[in-house]
């Protein structure tokens, strides 16, 4: 049991957060897909983003996990609409997708109920939380590799992100837990391949070594 997290640990987690986001400039894209997860703040900055006229339409997705039934009983999709739409977000520029179980899913079916609304988009935003970026970003390129994909996230820091959640163990297993994800997908055919810096190789074995495993495949 990890009693207390060391000043490397911190440093080795703060080298995988910077990985896994993609540094992307925003730009105006066709539509936005708010991906579902426990993380409200993506709902917020999808909000934030669409208030900044950056597109015209916003897909949510994601039905419910053992992991987000708790705080989203209805499904993640259907209360992330909820909160944009209290931010001032115009219902008819909302679709929700409430079926998806996992990132591929959240990119096909929001890519068919697109289709079923007639709509066909040249560019996609992808809205995640911070640590989702990248995976999110491979995940995109291998099922909707037409698409001009683009990622953001709330420009949070490591550390406010951890104030945020509330679970310092938690939030680092979870950053390892996506960047296994990231090595391992692409051989599943979930996934494009990415590159993955040496340093940010060497922080993930010494952070799994250590026991940051619960979100580990």
């Amino acid at each position: 049991m990890i009693e207390q997290i060391s000043d490397e640990q911190w440093r080795d987690a703060q080298s995988i957060w910077d990985y896994h986001q993609m540094g992307h400039e925003r730009r105006p894209a066709d539509v936005a897909i708010g991906l579902g997860s426990h993380d409200l703040g993506v709902a917020t900055f999808a909000a934030e983003l669409y208030h900044a006229g950056l597109f015209p339409l916003l897909v949510f997705t994601g039905g419910t996990s053992p992991t987000t039934a708790a705080r989203f009983p209805r499904g993640e999709a259907v209360h992330y609409r909820e909160h944009a739409l209290a931010l001032g977000v115009p219902d008819n520029a909302i679709l929700v997708e409430p079926h998806a179980g996992n990132t591929g899913q959240n990119i096909t079916l929001s890519r068919a109920l697109l289709a079923e609304h007639g709509h066909d988009p040249r560019s996609v935003l992808l809205i995640s939380k911070p640590y989702m970026e990248r995976r999110a970003y491979a995940t995109c390129s291998k099922a909707w590799p037409e698409a001009d994909t683009t990622c953001a996230s709330e420009p949070l820091k490591l550390d406010d992100y951890v104030r945020a959640i509330g679970d310092e163990k938690l939030v680092i297993d979870m950053l390892v837990g996506d960047l296994q994800r990231i090595i391992e997908y692409p051989k599943m055919g979930f996934a494009t391949e990415q590159h993955v810096p040496q340093g940010v190789l060497a922080a993930y074995d010494r952070l799994v070594q250590a026991g940051f495993t619960s979100r580990l495949l």
